[in-house]
């Protein structure tokens, strides 16, 4: 019985594990606000496995987060729950997505201008209608681990892979809502600690939106942010950079925050 739970479970964490690190460290700290800067090898394997993986556009995504920083929790943010309530934003950041992707594919000027430095297309899939392919892939892939070992073997992969939905509206809503603060900023980010202890550091979104530049999410020592742990490990393993000029500092005498998002 133990073995027979430990399997479904070693599979949704190391297919959580996966998808969590393209969004933390690819999607949002290196394209979105450049706090990593990705070795041209590594950026060339994000853009070709980026969409398959996840699910989504890299440049879609990361032209959206940038949008929720231009407008964070005023009319125009994507996915605030000041606008569409807590609950809301599990539709509201559905919808965005699909915005901005189509803005994006439209050359609309009201995307375009907050992807200006991001030198590649949106992904072929996206180009060709083909936005489905990965989720049927992933379906099927599930599908056939749960023929094979267990129909909770394939739901751990599919959950864990596909997990995103969820992890964007625990960001997105509680992030905005729920937790403490470190820093005054115009909008109502807090650090839901727990959220950031599961979903990569995450969860520390006053801390972030205080300086968007920072790789590191962490201002206090004990708040969690395995996302800059796996960046540390890639920058050692020759894959990415991180620009420790902009990191978060830690407590002590006043300074002068980065800008930059």
């Amino acid at each position: 019985m133990t073995m027979h739970l430990l399997r479904p479970l070693a599979l949704f964490l190391a297919a959580y594990s996966l998808h969590l690190g393209y969004i933390t460290v690819f999607y949002h700290r290196a394209l979105a606000h450049r706090a990593v800067r990705l070795q041209p090898a590594t950026l060339r394997f994000v853009l070709a496995t980026g969409n398959w993986v996840t699910g989504l556009d890299p440049k879609a995504w990361a032209c959206m987060h940038r949008m929720h920083h231009a407008f964070s929790d005023g009319p125009d943010d994507p996915h605030s729950p000041a606008q569409a309530g807590v609950l809301g934003v599990l539709v509201a950041q559905l919808r965005a997505y699909e915005r901005t992707l189509y803005g994006l594919l439209g050359r609309h000027p009201d995307y375009l201008r907050h992807v200006q430095d991001l030198d590649f297309p949106v992904h072929w899939l996206n180009r060709h209608g083909l936005w489905w392919l990965p989720y049927a892939l992933h379906t099927a892939a599930a599908v056939l681990l749960g023929y094979a070992g267990g129909w909770g073997f394939g739901l751990a992969y599919f959950a864990g892979l596909m997990s995103h939905p969820i992890e964007g509206w625990v960001i997105n809503a509680l992030g905005h809502a729920v937790g403490p603060r470190n820093f005054e900023t115009p909008d109502d980010s807090r650090n839901p600690w727990l959220a950031a202890l599961l979903i990569g550091g995450e969860g520390l979104q006053n801390n972030h939106h205080r300086f968007p530049g920072s790789a590191r999410f962490s201002y206090r020592w004990w708040e969690p942010d395995a996302g800059f742990m796996l960046c540390r490990a890639l920058e050692k393993a020759g894959a990415l950079t991180i620009d420790h000029g902009r990191l978060l500092p830690r407590p002590g005498p006043p300074v002068i925050p980065t800008t930059q998002a």
